[in-house]
């Protein structure tokens, strides 16, 4: 629960430092809003021989701050569920079948944003995350099977770039992909790699 505080103690503090920071040309004024979707998540690397994908979801809240006509900063903070999926017939976990590595974080990416059109923008931007989970699962629907690790670092850093699409009255459909810049473990060659699709709404 500690832990958890002082991940949305930062998040608080990075959308208290955007707010300080934006300005708001011609009268354009701030807009949160919330936002969940669906992940399809790995991990890349040479360590890992392409395992399949974790499918799992994000969701959390958002604040935009317009800087100019077309150009606005964006700021989220969402909790996302990533990892892989893997066969482990004699592979890293032993057994048979297949598992889930269950690596959860809590995601703030800064994202600059662009309006080609009127309500489509690219976005792209770093994005800092903050592990707050971290498990294999033998059986993902079901409550047994699971197995507590701390293996990966408690802090990742990556980018992340997309669209969205926003309609007049603030609902928004959106498609993202994130990738790791640092390693997830120590002296491994191992990278998260998500793709995202989601919708939301702003206030």
């Amino acid at each position: 629960m500690r832990q958890l505080f002082k991940l949305l103690s930062v998040s608080a503090l990075l959308f208290a430092g955007t707010i300080g920071y934006a300005q708001n040309p011609q009268g354009m004024t701030p807009s949160f809003g919330v936002k969940g979707g669906v992940n399809f998540a790995t991990i890349t690397g040479d360590d890992f021989d392409s395992p399949d994908s974790r499918t799992s979801f994000n969701v959390g809240v958002l604040a935009e701050f317009p800087l100019a006509e077309i150009f606005s900063l964006q700021v989220e903070a969402l909790y996302s569920g990533q990892g892989f999926k893997s066969d482990v017939d004699g592979g890293i976990f032993g057994g048979d079948g297949k598992v889930e590595y269950q690596l959860d974080y809590i995601n703030v990416p800064v994202l600059a944003k662009v309006y080609l059109l009127e309500g489509f923008s690219l976005e792209v931007g770093p994005q800092a995350s903050f592990k707050v989970n971290e498990e294999v699962d033998a059986d993902a629907n079901a409550d047994d099977g699971d197995l507590d690790l701390d293996e990966a670092k408690d802090f990742e850093f990556g980018v992340a770039a997309g669209v969205t699409f926003q309609t007049q009255m603030g609902l928004f459909a959106s498609g993202r992909y994130t990738m790791g810049v640092t390693d997830i473990f120590e002296n491994s060659d191992a990278k998260n790699s998500v793709f995202q699709i989601g919708i939301g709404y702003k206030f």
